[in-house]
């Protein structure tokens, strides 16, 4: 049985916030990374890499804190920031991306946890095999069962599981620090395997840490169960400074390990490679066991803002109501359901792109571009209209302006380092899912599209159409 908006909000604190956080970041990407950086790039393109998104993400996270204390009322940030700054139409495709983005996201734990197991049971293949489909998709819908429980329990498990997945991770690094080759790393400093400029391999993995740092905004999605809205912010820098370090670490560590043309060679998850031939063979099982239980950690907490964004988006009226109940355990059942739907027809398609895993991985980063730039775009907003800077030091503005342009500078450069294939195929996404924007509408009785919002569907629609023919073409590929 089921109700409409049950009064009961479960609260969490600071600790649970920024294990949420952790949870969400530290997943399948940390244990892809040497292998995606050596395909593209040497240490120093690395270090470069790592700065750039390093700084762009704390300007990120610190647009996600300020606009926690600024706007207190707006609950699941990221599509209500956009909502607030930009009318309801652009919100929705906010929500609808991010939304997207998580559940794409969903499918790479997937796909890694299999390409693992395939290292001993060939059946699996590299995660995208019909045997690796089907164990995948008992997987997905068992954590649907867990999390119906109940959004208290299944947080709890998420704590306890951040800190057990850290443990290898960490590990990994010392390991890889004692046992470092210096002559191995200088050789493997300057990326001279690479034809294309420095700025063209820096450009090239972009979209890794993208995918890498999402959930960086998940205290902020998940904000209306915070005990204290400053507990959102605090939540948000402790996650993101703690998670910086391991992935910088683990990149740049593993090139002292052996020659990067290697690395780019091996299979996921090459964090596994890397151990094996620093310390031997037990070092993949090691690496192995800590990747599934960081991914499935991953999985809870992703699993949970999906369902998060739809649910807020449709007590605010701009999705339909079936998405806004909720079970008495304050568990957005339907929302879940659909973002499980969702999850399992893109883990059908993973069976028939090139690579599963970085397919699933790049889109994931593509589809989460465009909400990162609105939310950075209305902190921006509020700098230059000043509303809710009044009775505020010029100083403390200027500051909040200075990070809300840089956000804005930092997100506008992934959409470029991203290219037009991964912007053509979130589109061919964006048209149909259009359809819950009009149900909801219509259950308002109101009318579909202004004419501005019909103008913006239409680009949005005909670019959908040109990444279908793009598809059918090969000008663009899976």
């Amino acid at each position: 049985m089921t109700q409409q908006v049950p009064e009961r909000t479960a609260k969490v604190t600071v600790l649970t916030l920024t294990a949420m956080v952790v949870g969400s970041m530290v997943g399948a990407g940390v244990f892809s990374l040497p292998r995606r950086f050596a395909q593209e790039t040497g240490v120093g393109g690395a270090l470069i890499a790592w700065g750039i998104a390093g700084a762009g993400m704390l300007m990120l996270a610190l647009v996600f804190q300020r606009l926690a204390v600024r706007k207190p009322d707006l609950d699941a940030g990221v599509y209500a920031y956009a909502k607030a700054g930009f009318g309801e139409f652009v919100g929705f495709f906010s929500a609808a991306g991010y939304w997207a983005s998580a559940c794409v996201g969903n499918v790479t734990y997937w796909v890694l946890i299999m390409s693992t197991l395939g290292q001993w049971i060939p059946a699996l293949g590299s995660g995208d095999t019909l045997v690796a489909v089907a164990l995948s998709s008992v997987g997905l819908w068992s954590f649907f069962l867990l999390i119906r429980r109940g959004t208290e329990e299944a947080a709890a498990i998420n704590r306890i599981v951040t800190v057990a997945k850290l443990v290898p991770i960490i590990v990994f690094v010392l390991l890889a620090v004692f046992l470092l080759d210096p002559g191995i790393f200088a050789d493997n400093f300057r990326g001279a395997d690479y034809s294309g400029s420095l700025f063209e391999q820096v450009s090239d993995t972009m979209l890794v840490t993208v995918f890498v740092f999402l959930g960086v905004e998940g205290a902020s999605v998940y904000s209306r169960h915070a005990r204290r809205r400053e507990d959102v912010g605090r939540a948000t820098l402790l996650g993101f400074l703690s998670v910086l370090a391991i992935f910088a670490s683990v990149t740049v560590v593993s090139y002292g390990i052996m020659p990067m043309s290697e690395i780019a060679q091996l299979r996921q998850p090459s964090m596994a490679g890397v151990l094996e031939v620093a310390v031997g063979s037990w070092g993949t099982a090691f690496v192995s066991a800590g990747l599934i239980i960081s991914v499935l950690g991953a999985y809870l907490a992703w699993a949970l803002m999906a369902a998060e964004v739809l649910f807020v988006a449709a007590k605010d009226a701009d999705m339909p109501r079936f998405l806004a109940r909720s079970t008495g355990r304050d568990v957005p059942v339907n929302a879940l359901l659909l973002s499980t739907a969702l999850s399992q027809i893109v883990l059908v398609i993973t069976m028939f792109s090139e690579d599963a895993f970085d397919f699933a991985l790049d889109l994931t980063a593509s589809l989460t571009l465009i909400p990162f730039l609105l939310a950075a775009g209305y902190a921006l907003k509020l700098c230059l209209t000043r509303e809710t800077y009044t009775g505020d030091r010029a100083a403390t503005r200027r500051a909040d302006l200075l990070i809300a342009v840089l956000a804005t500078l930092y997100t506008v450069f992934l959409l470029y380092a991203a290219g037009p294939r991964f912007v053509l195929v979130s589109l061919i996404f964006y048209a149909p899912v259009t359809f819950l924007f009009v149900r909801a509408r219509r259950e308002q009785e109101r009318r579909v599209f202004a004419p501005a919002e019909a103008a913006l569907f239409a680009l949005v629609a005909i670019g959908g159409v040109l990444g279908v023919i793009a598809l059918a073409a090969g000008w663009i590929s899976l």
